[in-house]
């Protein structure tokens, strides 16, 4: 996986104990003695992780972490803290100004590579997400100080429902999610059957179903309505889960039944607040790529998309010796309409216009809007008589019922469509292309117009 890993540690043999560690796992370190130059190497070096002794000469660890969450280029960079202290109010204020993790010296070295891990693929995860959203910023994993998840929904999913009934009395006076109890096999349905699935899943590590609490969380990891939560494992000391195998399988954070409340309620809303933004960055994406082939007006497929189907719809067609037909349909004398109602009353025809142009369609159809107010339609497996009938139904579905502007006349619009028809299975002496077909149909279109409008015009064969 590699990455660059910023080691902060006033004690010059941490630092190269650690640098050692780091690079012989395929990392590239880069280390720091102090807080003012954790700071200036995290701007100069840009890390995909930093890892922060608490303890240092000049600012203390947690003052270094909220400079870090202040500043927009070191905000989002995961940071694992460690310290000799086990105390309780250290953790917190760790975690308040912005930690990931608090891991205790002596640092493990298992659990420490696999928390990395965890944290660089999660960061990875982001990145491409940010990618894929057409040019965001990557956006990283540790939410800003303070700027911790809106409520969600945490399953705690335990053997015994007393350890539950106590998790729950614990962190409800901490948190304001929704807490519920769920069986495994709850677990595994809720998605299914019982409305949205919980943000976060606590699961016993030691579950007394086989593979345990991990073969759980694998099983809710792999199925789509809860492939995206949040897996918190609860895990005894002596438990046989080990800390690395739950990191490395798949495990957001693990908690404790001796966790101070506290501490864990920030660490489960750390992991909210992750899975949170996650969701708003996809949810982004498929934004970007409906409005990438989506008209805004209309609700219909563009030019772009339109033209790409009809090459898909070409082709299956080829394959199949199945023929298609191609219209390209046109408002009459749209001009005057925005004229004479205003480019609102324009606007508003359209939107009329493609709900029933899509009306009078079949499910299968492709109803695109690829001009100010021209649509292109194809009707994949087709005959000539039979795509006739719906260009002359979708004439008729606007000359019926007038449309109507503010002041409530009645405002008369009408179509003229262009229809051609493939030659799939006919042995034509050249194949067409895509272009020759809706070229035939645009032709036809213009005949229709010439001829009076609202009327269906078929294309001359091919020559």
């Amino acid at each position: 996986m590699g990455g660059k890993v910023l080691i902060v540690d006033d004690v010059a043999t941490n630092r190269i104990v650690m640098k050692v560690k780091l690079t012989a796992a395929g990392y590239l370190p880069v280390v720091a003695a102090d807080g003012a130059s954790c700071l200036a190497m995290a701007q100069r070096e840009a890390p995909d992780l930093i890892l922060l002794d608490m303890l240092l000469p000049d600012l203390s660890g947690t003052e270094v972490l909220r400079r870090l969450r202040s500043d927009p280029a070191t905000r989002n960079v995961p940071v694992v803290v460690f310290s000799a202290s086990q105390a309780a109010d250290a953790k917190i204020e760790a975690f308040r100004a912005g930690a990931d993790d608090f891991l205790i010296k002596p640092l493990d070295d298992q659990t420490l590579l696999a928390r990395i891990r965890s944290l660089m693929r999660a960061q990875e995860a982001a990145a491409e997400l940010g990618s894929n959203a057409g040019g965001m910023p990557a956006l990283g994993l540790a939410e800003a100080a303070g700027d911790f998840a809106s409520p969600g929904t945490i399953a705690l999913v335990l053997h015994r429902p007393e350890t539950a009934l106590l998790l729950r009395r614990n962190l409800a006076g901490n948190i304001r999610d929704t807490i519920m109890t769920m069986t495994p096999d709850e677990a595994l349905t809720r998605g299914l059957h019982d409305g949205p699935s919980p943000d976060l899943f606590v699961i016993d590590a030691d579950l007394p179903i086989q593979g345990g609490g991990l073969r759980l969380m694998s099983d809710l990891r792999s199925r789509n309505a809860t492939r995206n939560a949040g897996f918190a494992l609860y895990r005894d000391t002596a438990s046989d889960v080990s800390p690395a195998m739950a990191f490395d399988l798949g495990a957001n954070e693990l908690i404790a039944p001796q966790m101070a409340s506290l501490e864990m309620a920030l660490r489960l809303q750390r992991v909210l607040a992750v899975k949170q933004k996650a969701d708003r960055m996809r949810a982004s994406v498929q934004d970007g790529l409906r409005l990438a082939v989506i008209d805004p007006l209309t609700g219909l497929h563009n030019r772009r998309y339109g033209l790409a189907q009809l090459q898909a719809i070409s082709e299956k067609a080829r394959r199949t010796g199945a023929g298609f037909a191609v219209m390209v349909a046109d408002i009459d004398r749209f001009k005057s309409i925005n004229d004479r109602f205003g480019h609102g009353m324009g606007d508003a025809v359209l939107v009329e216009v493609a709900a029933r142009l899509r009306q009078n369609l079949r499910a299968g159809d492709l109803l695109a809007r690829i001009g100010g107010e021209e649509f292109l339609i194809a009707l994949p497996d087709i005959d000539l008589a039979d795509a006739r009938l719906i260009a002359e139904r979708l004439c008729a579905s606007m000359a019926e019922d007038p449309f109507l502007p503010p002041n409530e006349l009645s405002l008369p619009v009408t179509i003229s469509i262009g229809l051609a028809i493939s030659e799939a299975g006919e042995a034509p002496t050249h194949v067409e292309t895509v272009t020759d077909i809706f070229d035939r149909a645009d032709r036809a279109l213009m005949r229709s117009k010439a001829a009076g409008r609202n009327q269906v015009t078929v294309s001359r064969h091919a020559a």
